[in-house]
């Protein structure tokens, strides 16, 4: 049965075979991710009991949106599940770059130095920072910027990272995940080590964690290792693929009390924002996120087991622990990317008819192909696939709100492949 509704979706049944034997081998895996799903889920229900969470919190702003309880009690739910003393949940972060602009900007005044300990930072943070010249960055703020790369085998430098703290060094940005690059995400432990490191060559800097594609993929999150601020989108993991728009910042009532003067005005910070009746979609998305986030932890346990076994290199590797949804396989070539990309395009319940291409994205520095039949526009903790167009032509898979689609996604994708003539069997 399961293979003739496979079959009329245009797969294969030796692609079917093929990746059901792999999956035969992944159950103690993906039970071990269903354990720290229950804890997560348990955690989220546990935070909104706390903070009383209502029907009336559901209610709709507009306006200046004074006195939203709804707002309010989101953002004390947060702080609860992320064990901090602040949040700012808005749907005026309109996503992850903003959030963590405001996050920045918010933090950082003229003659600060912004240090990066893990490399170069996601492309669309280039311009933000100003390594690629762009109107309104932080640099033409004269916050100046310094950058420790990883080792070779993707661990901290930690004397290099010694050596780039000075006097000047007000804030460290740690991205959690990979973005357009082969190295390793990393833990909250090894992140709480590079916090516990920092922190003793100087105490009152401030550490902040780009926590995208992380949340629930644990037990613990970056905040309770250390971080004075995490900082997420609610298009991906924590907003359950139920959230329209949104972004979080979560830490210190200081440092969130900053990002909130820069979000709106000073004076004004948190107690302005409307939240023009999407506070359930919040809530509600918020709820469902950890049995979400299994699913797609599940779908890249599956497909780094597919293409490694086809030979291709895979970040992380088939058999490594997972730190977030994150998938790369490095396709070898522009053309494998494209028809990985139609693969994921093709299996969306929504815009599945649509033909992906690569192109100018703004904020990249080459053409990008990005892969989203997604009910939420550029949801990627809903199933998707993206790329940019150069070496080493690898692609990132993530998301899919059930494991079941996750799973049509990569086998669709791997078709595509075999139709194409690059995958033989």
């Amino acid at each position: 049965m399961i293979h003739e509704i496979y079959n009329k979706m245009g797969i294969d049944n030796k692609v079917i075979d093929f990746c059901n034997d792999i999956e035969k081998n992944l159950k103690e895996r993906f039970n071990d991710i269903d354990t720290i799903a229950e804890y997560n889920q348990l955690k989220v229900i546990k935070a909104m009991q706390d903070n009383k969470v209502s029907d009336a919190c559901f209610a709709a702003t507009t306006g200046y949106g004074y006195n939203d309880m709804g707002r309010d009690t989101l953002e004390d739910v947060y702080a609860s599940i992320f064990h901090c003393e602040a949040a700012l949940v808005r749907p005026q972060l309109t996503c992850g770059t903003h959030a963590l602009t405001i996050a920045l900007s918010g933090n950082l005044r003229p003659g600060d130095e912004l240090l990066s300990p893990v490399g170069k930072p996601y492309d669309t943070l280039e311009s933000v920072i100003g390594i690629r010249p762009a109107n309104g960055s932080l640099a033409e703020y004269g916050v100046s910027y310094r950058q420790v790369d990883l080792l070779s085998d993707g661990s901290f430098d930690y004397e290099g990272i010694k050596r780039a703290i000075n006097e000047k060094t007000k804030l460290v940005t740690i991205q959690r995940s990979k973005g357009y690059a082969t190295r390793p995400t990393l833990s909250v432990e090894k992140i709480g080590e590079l916090i516990a490191f920092i922190k003793n060559i100087k105490p009152d800097v401030i550490c902040m964690v780009d926590n995208c594609y992380g949340e629930f993929v644990e037990t613990i999150e970056p905040s309770d290792v250390g971080a004075d601020m995490c900082v997420g989108s609610l298009i991906k993991n924590p907003g359950g693929g139920l959230a329209p728009i949104g972004g979080y910042i979560v830490g210190t009532k200081q440092c969130v009390e900053n990002a909130a003067c820069r979000l709106t005005c000073p004076g004004l910070a948190k107690e302005v924002g409307a939240t023009l009746g999407i506070n359930q979609s919040l809530y509600q998305g918020l709820f469902l996120s950890p049995v979400v986030v299994a699913g797609a932890l599940k779908g890249a346990i599956f497909a780094a087991n597919i293409y490694e076994k086809l030979g291709y290199k895979v970040v992380p590797d088939s058999t490594e622990p997972r730190y977030d949804i994150i998938q790369s396989v490095v396709l070898r070539s522009p053309e494998a990317i494209i028809e990985f990309c139609k693969g994921i395009q093709k299996a969306a319940p929504v815009d599945s008819f649509v033909t992906p291409e690569p192109w100018a994205m703004p904020g990249y520095d080459s053409d990008v192909i990005m892969a989203a039949g997604a009910f939420v526009q550029g949801s990627s903790i809903e199933l998707s696939a993206d790329a940019p167009i150069k070496e080493p032509y690898a692609v990132y898979f993530q998301g899919g709100l059930t494991w079941y689609h996750s799973k049509l996604g990569i086998i669709n994708s791997l078709q595509h492949l075999v139709n194409a003539g690059i995958v033989t069997f």
